[in-house]
């Protein structure tokens, strides 16, 4: 069985994450928690799937405390000396949903996940009808919010009027960024600022065709200082500046990666990434004054517990993310969109705007592509990769412990990674001639493929 992906359980809910699932997950879930905060996003699904959670975990012997529609960083923070159930499909479309869990603030990691998915595949009974669990409703929203805004009054400068304008998709954020953002002191817009589970503003994934909206109206809005999006469940943010152009989602990271290591007072600041993410972060937190640590894509909270463990006193991970997903880690220690909605203003209004925070970043083209490749070849052919990009590139360092990358001299790399969800090798690559590299990188792919089909 292979319910989890790299984030939570996703997909129809009609075919995939229905009732009876949430009702499985919840029981096998509930054995290991006495108390459980349950949470769901707009989706039209997501009452019914909520409940069949709440009925699995308290079968399971575990108490539920209802928290309704909340955004997922906010069931996050809830979970803190607790556990926590998130219904939510994130930014998929509305047909889909899914599962995500918490242990005090942080994200199953992948041998817990497995241990659920044991117990859902052994069909695990319930227990003795005198222990099952109760429920009650609790509130969280409002002591989230306050306690981001708390947080965010901590960096940067007030925001004194600086005009942010939130596309919030119809998604969760809707009931948090404007409200905290307007604490802030920012004057807000907010566009697609009602929950609705149809997403009818737009896609619930923010990228720069569907925020167009976002993009013009601030193109047409001259007192407009910076744009925000979010997806569903407001875990991703994505960058607008005031001229409507979408800000490279690693120049983000680089941004917030080198602010948090420049406040840092330890010895050996860390930053965790994943190994999609550009250098241009690696030369920020440098230049700061610390280091880069990479994990795989979706493990965030793994990459932050390893970099703990082998670190020393000295060491703190100060900030870690993956492209549009960030955790504040003196916050909490999960993905958090609000946060970010809260923090990036402030540092722009403390640098004067949008541009001085982006020049010291060098922001090389960078390209994503994708080879197809039967699941059963991915093994071989990535077993062939990690001699053939070394023998492509000799001048690069290359690393193969999340796929295969090579890093060259002036900074620019390309990493080559087996999908984990499609029939793909993904390619990424950075560098000033970007085509080039590409083209060079998928030769070596097409022929490990084709030697393995």
């Amino acid at each position: 069985m292979n319910l989890f992906g790299t984030a939570g359980i996703r997909g129809s809910a009609v075919e995939t994450v229905t009732p009876e699932l949430a009702l499985s997950v919840g029981r096998a879930a509930g054995r290991d928690g006495r108390e459980f905060v349950v949470a769901r996003d707009g989706r039209e699904t997501g009452p019914a799937l909520a409940a069949a959670m709440e009925a699995g975990l308290e079968s399971a012997g575990a108490d539920v405390r209802r928290a309704g529609q909340l955004p997922t960083p906010a069931l996050a923070f809830a979970s803190q000396g607790r556990r926590g159930a998130m219904l939510t499909a994130s930014h998929n479309p509305p047909t889909d949903n899914g599962i995500k869990l918490f242990a005090d603030g942080e994200e199953y990691d992948r041998e817990t996940e497995r241990t659920v998915e044991r117990r859902v595949e052994a069909d695990d009974p319930p227990v003795e009808w005198d222990k099952w669990g109760d429920g009650e409703r609790t509130s969280v929203l409002d002591a989230y919010r306050d306690a981001v805004v708390e947080y965010a009054q901590g960096h940067g400068a007030p925001l004194d009027g600086l005009r942010v304008v939130v596309d919030c998709g119809n998604g969760m954020a809707a009931v948090a960024t404007p409200q905290v953002l307007r604490a802030l002191g920012a004057e807000v817009v907010a566009l697609n600022a009602n929950v609705d589970g149809h997403f009818p503003g737009r896609e619930s994934k923010p990228t720069p065709e569907t925020l167009e909206d976002l993009r013009e109206f601030l193109r047409e809005d001259p007192n407009a200082d910076l744009g925000i999006g979010h997806d569903g469940d407001a875990d991703r943010i994505v960058v607008v500046d005031g001229e409507g152009e979408v800000v490279h989602e690693d120049t983000v990271v680089a941004v917030l990666a080198a602010h948090y290591t420049e406040r840092s007072e330890t010895a050996d600041p860390v930053v965790v990434t994943t190994p999609n993410a550009s250098g241009r972060i690696d030369e920020q937190v440098e230049a700061a004054g610390g280091r880069v640590e990479r994990v795989r894509l979706g493990a965030l909270h793994e990459g932050i517990a390893a970099a703990r463990e082998e670190g020393d006193d000295d060491t703190e991970v100060v900030f870690a993310a993956e492209p549009w997903k960030h955790v504040h880690t003196q916050f909490g220690g999960w993905i958090d969109g609000v946060v970010s909605a809260a923090v990036i203003p402030r540092l722009v209004a403390e640098a004067g705007g949008l541009a001085p925070l982006r020049d010291p970043v060098t922001e090389r083209p960078y390209r994503k592509v994708s080879v197809s490749c039967p699941d059963d070849a991915k093994t071989g052919a990535m077993a062939k990769l990690e001699s053939a990009i070394p023998d492509r590139f000799p001048e690069a360092s290359v690393e193969t412990e999340y796929g295969v990358r090579a890093t060259f001299p002036d900074g620019s790399w390309v990493l080559v990674r087996p999908s984990g969800t499609e029939p793909y090798v993904r390619i990424y690559a950075e560098s000033d001639d970007v085509d080039a590299l590409v083209s060079e990188a998928t030769d070596v792919v097409e022929e490990a493929v084709a030697a393995e089909s």
